[in-house]
């Protein structure tokens, strides 16, 4: 653009100074539009990068660009790394929204996987039911096809050459069916074959290009067989389905029901049957008539209900069963079963909404159950036509034989008129009994009906209020969490509270235990040491008198303390012989001390006092052992030995579990709370401090 403004400028013939005016007032505008760019792709307001300028400045500027670019202040664009920048946003803003694009069809095709997978097993049910279906089917009509003409050859009945003519059309038809694999599904697999050895062929040798194109007309030109094989079999298929329509089985068969109702309405039994009573035969024909009129309007009203909808309704009939065939599949049992067969109607009827087949859905259920109603309305009127039949004929009969008695016996006429006056209201009772009957059956259907009606209604409310009570429940869930929560912190609180309780009363009785041990060992170290001053007491009495007898048999001679101190003669030939022996363990130097004779006391010789213990170690002792008696426990323990430990079952199986890395799961928790101790614990050994 800045280029084709300069030329422009140059062809219309403008000055220098237009041209730099041109130049600036364009640097200007790719300036603010980069600076717009920069700004909506960072997320920063626009409005902070609005410049104002006058036209003083741009005079200004103008005579600048004429001098040269000799300012600091203004430098050039560079497009190039403008143009750079930008491609590079451009290029990140298409990977995110590429990013974006992918993950909105990789969520759609998993949730469309989802689906399909929930369809699966529905269509392989079917699928199976199907084959089984027509497996049954073909048997069925073969199995009847060879009876019957076992049963023609035998009885030599006239529909023996039309069973004759049916088989010979189904062994036509096998043949058919093979000829026509071997003419259009042989050639495609031969094909195919040939395709897979050329593909195989390519890694070896490199084909030319006329080769492939022979192979892709000829694959053309088999794609084109098998298209107008498929349309005409396609035109055959909808040419007999014409004729079977034409020939009017289903009408017949979906107007067996009403076939019923166009009966005549007095039997043939009771208007030719004698009657000895005129009236009575005219009461049965006034019950007859009665109750087909009562059945006539209930029919009638179930077929004004019936009005406008047909047995498609207002479908087309291929679209119609394939509607029926696919809610078929689901049954209510299925989970989710409704959501399913909706998103399958919705993948075979794509140009339809939901509310569309909903409604379809509707008047199709409604269709079925006016039908429902009027085969139990049929029902109910061959049902009572039957009974009131038999009780008409019972009543023929016995009027009969009341009349044969009556001219048999013309006294007994008063009690035949007596009985058939019991006859009439026993019919006429009957009959109410019948009416009652009927509109106890008419209020049951409206009540269905109305039933039906609110279960249709109750069916949308569900619908609707689904996810209000989906939510109501996750609030009631997590209520009932925090009751509970709150139920076993109060139970814990609880129980600590006893445990604390039981600890400080278990705590002041082993209080009153260890003072109670402590001043009965007082008591016994006072005892010891009573007896042990006692003993010595004995001990210096009994020295006492060995000393006076020491002392009668003592050597009177005079002291020497040197000699008593020194060595002997046998210990200082024993020293002479270790110092030659041991010269390399002399020490390095001599100490230079005082001998035993200088620091010797002159005293008188005391070999109690030399021999006893001094103060110190006398204090010495006292203090070990009064340091021993402080650390010295309240009793002895008698423990197990190793052997005896290793012996127990418990500890070589959780050692076991151990190594095996189980003793911290439920399973090795349950063994080991079953496993017993080589010998029961005695019953004096068992706390009840933990128990509640």
């Amino acid at each position: 653009m800045f280029d084709d403004k300069i030329s422009d400028s140059k062809l219309a013939g403008h000055s220098r100074s237009c041209v730099l005016r041109h130049i600036i007032r364009w640097t200007l505008h790719l300036q603010a539009v980069c600076e717009q760019d920069d700004t909506a792709m960072s997320g920063r307001d626009i409005r902070a990068f609005i410049t104002n300028h006058r036209a003083d400045d741009l005079e200004k500027l103008t005579l600048r660009l004429k001098d040269g670019l000799g300012s600091s202040k203004y430098k050039p664009v560079q497009y190039e790394q403008l143009q750079a920048m930008l491609e590079a946003k451009r290029i990140a803003s298409q990977h995110i929204e590429d990013k974006v694009r992918k993950t909105q069809q990789a969520a759609k095709e998993s949730r469309e996987s989802c689906l399909l997978c929930q369809h699966r097993p529905v269509w392989a049910r079917e699928h199976q039911r199907l084959a089984r279906a027509e497996e049954k089917a073909e048997l069925d009509l073969q199995r009847f096809l060879e009876h019957r003409g076992r049963q023609d050859d035998g009885d030599g009945e006239p529909d023996g050459g039309v069973i004759a003519e049916m088989l010979g059309e189904d062994l036509l038809l096998q043949a058919d069916r093979d000829s026509f694999r071997l003419a259009t599904v042989e050639p495609v697999w031969q094909l195919k074959e040939d395709l897979q050895y050329r593909l195989d062929r390519i890694h070896v040798t490199a084909p030319h290009h006329s080769e492939w194109e022979q192979i892709l007309q000829q694959v053309h030109f088999v794609r084109e067989q098998q298209e107008a094989v498929e349309d005409k079999l396609h035109a055959e298929f909808l040419a007999l389905e014409q004729d079977l329509a034409s020939l009017g089985t289903e009408e017949v068969l979906s107007k067996g029901p009403d076939a019923a109702a166009d009966l005549q309405e007095v039997p043939k039994e009771i208007l030719t049957s004698e009657c000895p009573d005129p009236e009575l035969s005219a009461s049965l024909i006034r019950a007859f008539g009665a109750l087909s009129q009562k059945y006539r309007e209930r029919l009638q009203s179930v077929d004004q209900r019936l009005e406008g909808l047909d047995r498609h309704c207002g479908w087309p009939p291929e679209d119609h069963l394939r509607f029926q065939l696919t809610v078929g599949q689901y049954s209510p049992e299925l989970r989710n079963h409704r959501h399913l067969y909706m998103d399958m109607l919705q993948r075979l009827y794509p140009h339809m909404c939901r509310q569309e087949l909903n409604e379809h859905q509707r008047r199709w259920d409604w269709y079925r159950f006016a039908l429902a109603q009027k085969r139990a309305v049929v029902e109910g009127w061959r049902r009572d036509r039957a009974e009131l039949l038999l009780r008409a004929l019972q009543t023929l009969e016995e009027a009969r034989l009341q009349h044969r008695q009556q001219r048999a016996l013309q006294d007994d006429r008063r009690l035949q008129q007596h009985v058939c006056s019991q006859l009439r209201a026993e019919l006429q009772q009957w009959r109410a009994y019948q009416e009652e009957v009927a509109q106890l059956e008419a209020a049951i259907a409206e009540r269905r009906r109305e039933e039906e009606e609110e279960r249709l209604r109750r069916q949308q409310e569900q619908e609707s209020a689904k996810r209000t009570r989906q939510k109501e429940q996750v609030k009631q869930f997590y209520a009932e969490l925090s009751r509970r929560r709150e139920v076993v912190q109060r139970r814990d609180e609880e129980r600590l509270r006893v445990l604390r309780s039981a600890m400080e009363e278990q705590a002041r009785r082993d209080r009153e235990r260890v003072q109670f041990r402590g001043e009965l060992l007082e008591q016994r170290r006072e005892d010891k040491e009573a007896q042990a001053l006692q003993k010595l007491k004995e001990e210096e009495e009994r020295e006492e008198r060995l000393q006076a007898l020491r002392n009668q048999v003592a050597v009177v001679a005079d002291p020497d303390p040197e000699r008593m101190m020194g060595d002997t003669r046998a210990s200082k030939r024993r020293q002479q012989l270790a110092d030659e022996e041991f010269v390399l363990q002399r020490p390095l130097y001599y100490l230079n001390t005082y001998t035993d004779t200088q620091v010797a006391v002159v005293a008188d010789p005391d070999p109690e006092r030399m021999m006893g213990d001094t103060k110190a170690s006398k204090r010495r002792q006292q203090l070990a052992d009064e340091e021993f008696v402080l650390q010295r426990p309240l009793y002895y323990l008698n423990t197990y030995t190793d052997t005896q430990i290793v012996s127990d079952p418990r500890v070589r199986i959780e050692q076991a579990l151990r190594q095996a890395g189980l003793h911290s799961t439920p399973y090795a928790k349950e063994l080991l709370s079953t496993v017993q101790p080589p010998r029961p614990p005695r019953r004096d050994t068992q706390s009840i401090a933990f128990k509640s």
